[in-house]
């Protein structure tokens, strides 16, 4: 089976990431679609963004809509696109504090009322969230994210999270993928995918162990899957 191929953040070496222009340069490769980060604007406003501030100056969570860049795209623009595109989307849900905000719920409200409840995987480093997420729509997919083993001695909590949030798919970073690692995911039922393959070595490795979905940079690179 093919992997499902997906631009992070659209296209950041050809576009400005997390833009509408990215996203669909993406597509326009051949992908299947792109992975992209959501955050809460003072004033509730959803807007596509990966880091707390803007480059230039500005930090999200003290803006309103009226102040936010042209570039910058709200959710509801972002998800009209996919649903208009039929673009595959891993929403990425941001936080800064512990537990979750209203965020969580509207954003699952926002891919309802678009019609991509299927056509999606929300993701997230937080179970807080991905536990909201649950509570609220189980019907839309969750994808747990993580960056490093997380072990108290022997004890291997990533299960624990999966279950706990009944996540569909693990997102490690791709270094952590092993034989182990897809063994583990099979025995239960999960995907497996993974982020950020930029390196051609790489897809063909991760290719080979069965994984489900690939994150990265470059469409080129990526379609080296095909």
């Amino acid at each position: 089976m093919k992997p499902l191929l997906l631009g992070h953040r659209g296209t950041p070496r050809l576009h400005t990431e997390n833009t509408l222009a990215g996203f669909q340069a993406a597509m326009d490769a051949g992908l299947d679609g792109v992975e992209l980060d959501v955050r809460r604007l003072m004033d509730g406003t959803l807007v596509i963004h990966h880091d707390p501030a803007l480059k230039g100056g500005g930090s999200l969570p003290e803006m309103n809509a009226a102040d936010l860049p042209a570039h910058v795209p709200t959710l509801d623009a972002a998800l009209a696109w996919a649903a208009d595109t039929g673009a595959f989307v891993n929403v990425e849900i941001k936080f800064e504090g512990a537990r979750p905000d209203d965020r969580v719920h509207r954003t699952l409200d926002a891919i309802r009322a678009h019609g991509l409840s299927r056509g999606v995987i929300v993701s997230s480093f937080s179970p807080l969230v991905l536990d909201a997420a649950r509570h609220h729509a189980p019907e839309i997919e969750r994808g747990f994210l993580f960056h490093r083993a997380y072990r108290v001695g022997p004890l291997d909590l990533v299960p624990l999270v999966m279950r706990r949030v009944q996540a569909a798919a693990m997102h490690p970073m791709h270094p952590l993928i092993d034989d182990a690692l897809m063994a583990q995911a099979r025995a239960h039922g999960w995907r497996v995918n993974t982020w950020t393959v930029n390196d051609a070595a790489q897809v063909a490795r991760l290719k080979a162990l069965g994984v489900d979905a690939l994150i990265g940079d470059l469409p080129d690179v990526l379609l080296t899957a095909r």
